[in-house]
């Protein structure tokens, strides 16, 4: 089993993510991506958003690196139970290291 494939069986939920991809005139523009497979800690966290502000994180979420692109900060997460903003997001990745590569989002 490759370092990639290790960290599957948890992704146990899948999610819908609304990827804020910019604003105009008309209001904000967003592209939806459904079946994002990812496991969720709904444990409550103080996080610092990009712009250094600490806030606090309801609900991590990790999956698979290849996601990474679609959680940029302000972009919706329809979870299970509620729906959740993008505070902040990052790519774990072990560079030479056998470890699993995954992204990290912090959500409201």
């Amino acid at each position: 089993m490759s370092a990639a494939d290790e960290l599957e069986d948890f992704y146990d939920k899948t999610v819908t993510v609304r990827t804020l991809v910019g604003s105009d005139s008309w209001g904000d523009q967003w592209t939806e991506t459904t079946g994002v497979r990812c496991f969720l800690d709904e444990t409550r966290t103080l996080v610092r958003d990009g712009a250094g502000a600490e806030v606090i994180s309801e609900t991590t979420l990790t999956g698979p690196p290849e996601y990474a692109s679609l959680f940029t900060p302000g972009s919706e997460v329809i979870l299970p139970t509620r729906t959740a903003n993008v505070i902040k997001a990052g790519v774990a990745d072990p560079g030479l290291l056998d470890l699993p590569a995954h992204v990290e989002v912090a959500l409201t």
